[in-house]
């Protein structure tokens, strides 16, 4: 056997079902795309917890049920990286038990095609009921053939994905943008924090008073970006803001304690954030496998 099975994670958050899916992972090298530091201090950090260059990279999804909708939140990365990384939602919906004409909604974290990059295959729909959601200021920026002409040559490829997996949605009226702080279903509020792009947004999500926080880009290495938050990654727009928007959001989730989902922590990618002395450390949800 050389091959994983499917994965998924399904834990209740009040009267919602939440199921993980993985997307697969793909190996990055941290050397290339990390900054603000060296390899020195990489290999130091990631010695520190059992890890090694190129560090391999989780792409998660998450389902939400609230049993009146099915909800997705980020796509994973479809075509992006070939056939043999990532591009494993469709088998994790499977498995689950959910076919993609069930899904009436996604909510984008961001649009880099790591996440919308599941929304189409082979110029096909993969959704073809839901309605997108994702910030505004994201559609204004990547959907703007005049951006992408100017743009940066490593930057170029972004723009190109975007058109390619968002625009199909826009073109069949199934495109919802929001601007600032928005109520998307009770209980899914969506929280803006720009900086990785102009309109990454995270989600929150309460039901019978649990709740929990969707990430998305928030931290794409936890074993170096929590103790160094500073530490920025070449997919990063603004990355000064990137880097004010995780401190921030880590000194919110170690007060008030709330679950964290994060599209890039290791599968299933579900924990809190502890103070450390200088930083913080993550720490997975506890894990659970019985009959209700």
């Amino acid at each position: 056997m050389k091959t994983q099975a499917p994965s998924l994670y399904r834990f209740g958050l009040g009267d919602f079902g939440i199921t993980v899916l993985s997307d697969g992972t793909v190996p990055q090298d941290l050397y290339t795309l990390l900054t603000n530091t060296n390899p020195g201090k990489i290999d130091s950090l990631l010695h520190r917890n059992f890890l090694a260059n190129p560090v391999e990279t989780s792409i998660n999804v998450f389902l939400i049920d609230t049993g009146d909708h099915r909800v997705l939140v980020d796509t994973g990365a479809g075509e992006l990286f070939g056939s043999k990384l990532g591009g494993r939602l469709q088998a994790s919906l499977k498995a689950a038990g959910c076919a993609p004409d069930e899904i009436d909604m996604v909510l984008l974290t961001h649009i880099h095609t790591d996440h919308s990059g599941g929304l189409v295959e082979n110029g096909q729909l993969m959704f073809p009921r839901a309605t997108v959601y994702v910030g505004q200021p994201d559609v204004d920026f990547w959907l703007d053939r005049a951006n992408a002409e100017v743009a940066q040559a490593n930057r170029r490829k972004s723009f190109y994905g975007a058109i390619k997996t968002v625009e199909p949605y826009l073109a069949a009226g199934k495109l919802k943008p929001f601007s600032g702080e928005t109520v998307i279903l009770p209980g899914i509020t969506s929280l803006p924090t720009p900086g990785h792009t102009p309109g990454h947004s995270c989600y929150h999500v309460e039901s019978q008073g649990e709740s929990m926080e969707f990430w998305g880009d928030m931290l794409h290495v936890a074993s170096v970006q929590l103790l160094h938050p500073a530490i920025a990654i070449i997919y990063d727009v603004d990355p000064d803001a990137a880097a004010s928007q995780r401190v921030k959001q880590l000194a919110n989730a170690e007060k008030t304690r709330c679950l964290v989902a994060g599209a890039h922590l290791p599968f299933p990618g579900l924990g809190h954030i502890r103070a450390e002395d200088q930083g913080y450390a993550w720490v997975p949800m506890n894990y659970s496998w019985r009959e209700p």
